[in-house]
């Protein structure tokens, strides 16, 4: 069995995902320990499904029941304990909103890494190991003029968590185990 950390692409605003309805439609989908974070489209599901499988199905459970069709992202429990213990800004952790960890649907190509770097703000940081990428906004993540062009600069479907976030999804899924 994994617990996944299961990451929603582009709820808020007019895309909303009820939680327990989320909660509900997971848990008759067969998936066992489910929770959920803040109604944002964070959510935590322990299966005997391979990552691919376990991903299909939410995603066509969430489409039938609930009318989400955007990306879903999975991540192995073990897979974010390490992104969280490999995080390159760790003095960047003091001001928690400043710092966000993309999960990307692919690692991008380093030439894609080398593009996004040379186009981010001088006061910002980012760094990309395999199917993660950290990005540090001192200035803060709304004002900066990154994020909207980082799935397009690099050529994958990402979504981003702030550190509060990251960590909280990590206490979910030892929870679930």
């Amino acid at each position: 069995m994994t617990v996944f950390i299961v990451l929603f692409r582009g709820v808020g605003g007019a895309t909303q995902l009820p939680v327990k309805q989320l909660r509900e439609v997971l848990t008759a989908a067969g998936f066992e320990n489910v929770s959920t974070y803040i109604n944002s489209g964070n959510a935590v599901a322990k299966t005997s499904l391979a990552r691919d499988k376990a991903t299909k199905l939410i995603a066509d459970v969430c489409r039938r029941e609930m009318g989400f069709e955007k990306d879903i992202l999975l991540v192995a429990e073990r897979d974010w304990a390490r992104a969280i213990a490999a995080n390159p800004f760790a003095e960047a952790v003091k001001v928690p909103t400043s710092i966000h960890l993309f999960a990307l649907s692919a690692e991008p190509k380093p030439e894609a890494v080398e593009a996004l770097k040379a186009r981010k703000q001088p006061s910002e940081s980012l760094h990309v190991s395999g199917t993660f990428m950290y990005f540090h906004a001192p200035d803060g993540f709304g004002p900066s003029k990154t994020p909207p062009i980082i799935d397009r600069t690099l050529g994958v479907v990402t979504t981003a968590r702030n550190w509060n976030t990251v960590l909280k999804m990590q206490e979910l899924a030892k929870a679930a185990r």
